[in-house]
């Protein structure tokens, strides 16, 4: 399997590293804590400006017609400024669900629009009261209501810039789009989340490096003792371990079988994982304060927490490679294997 990015995916990543290290900075973390928002209508122009929420959408519906390889690409670069927009999940998950659904949906005219997802599996859901619309899952189909459909209740969050709420709604009121493919956009949203806390895990060691070569202690930088050092090394190999696992996921999951699956499992586990242990050596790095509002390596542990609970917990996402290991040929030889050809 070839995974070199060809120089549009490149391109993309380039970009949205540009565009969110600009607008996205502890700077505009800090204003937005103060103001109480989690939104910023500002950097979200930016973004659908850029044709980032287009880029999963069909050319039918309006979109760009790419693949989520290309998506978690951008996702990784929101992750690493702890974006408080929900591009991921809107334009990696809601549009694209939609848009398989109703092609044609007025929603999809505006780029700007953002979707929120509402599957079983998530007890509560991010972003609806920003929402433009969210959809529901029930009994394997979905339905699309308006935020002023449904009652909102919000809910207890360790993430600052990451809205959750409970939902009431009553079919009546909503529109009944029919059978849905909810295991794909599980998938998507757990690859997502994955190339998220690549993002997350690499800001989380590249503040605590920073931090660590100013911080003097007995007359040296922190960064020159050993168990420092050992620290933020074992955080950078998590990172360097999870990172193909999260682009062979995305570059599998079209496949949408037993495979692909737990690839993308796999993907989340790991890459939260690592997320969450470079975070937590980044705190302890920077000694008390790290524990603080003062530094901003707590909204990455936060981000990574927030993530690794939602679309399936670490249980859930073991299980789906049990399926795969359990029930599937094992072997160098079946690395890449697919149980359609392979079975």
């Amino acid at each position: 399997m070839d995974f070199t990015l060809n120089d549009e995916q490149l391109m993309f990543a380039e970009t949205a590293r540009t565009l969110l290290g600009d607008t996205c900075t502890p700077d505009h973390w800090h204003k937005m804590m103060e103001q109480g928002v989690a939104f910023d209508a500002a950097r979200w122009a930016q973004i659908v400006e850029n044709g980032f929420t287009l880029l999963l959408l069909p050319e039918a519906a309006g979109g760009m017609g790419l693949t989520e390889l290309d998506l978690a690409l951008i996702a990784i670069e929101a992750g690493y400024v702890a974006l408080p927009e929900p591009l991921a999940e809107s334009a990696g998950v809601g549009a694209p669900l939609l848009a398989s659904l109703a092609p044609d949906h007025p929603l999809l005219a505006d780029p700007a629009a953002i979707i929120a997802v509402a599957p079983a599996i998530n007890p509560v859901v991010a972003n609806a009261g920003i929402a433009a619309a969210i959809l529901i899952e029930k009994d394997g189909r979905a339905f699309l209501a308006k935020p002023d459909q449904v009652t909102l209740t919000p809910a207890e969050t360790i993430d600052p810039f990451r809205r959750l709420f409970r939902i009431e709604w009553d079919e009546s009121n909503t529109e009944d789009l029919g059978p849905a493919d909810w295991t794909l956009a599980l998938d998507r949203a757990s690859l997502f989340a994955a190339a998220q806390g690549l993002g997350l895990a690499q800001r989380a060691v590249d503040l605590a490096v920073a931090y660590a070569k100013d911080r003097m202690q007995f007359g040296k930088p922190i960064g020159s003792y050993q168990a420092v050092k050992h620290h933020l090394a074992s955080a950078q190999t998590a990172i360097e371990f999870a990172r193909p696992v999260v682009l062979a996921a995305a570059a599998e999951i079209g496949h949408a079988d037993i495979h692909s699956r737990a690839r993308v499992s796999e993907a989340k586990i790991v890459a939260l994982e690592a997320a969450e242990k470079a975070a937590r050596a980044s705190i302890q790095v920077h000694g008390a304060m790290g524990y603080s509002w003062e530094v901003d390596v707590h909204l990455f542990l936060k981000r990574a927490l927030a993530l690794k609970a939602a679309w399936g917990t670490p249980a859930f996402h073991r299980s789906r490679i049990a399926t795969r290991i359990f029930t599937q040929p094992l072997g160098a030889d079946q690395t890449f294997a697919r149980e359609t050809e392979h079975a």
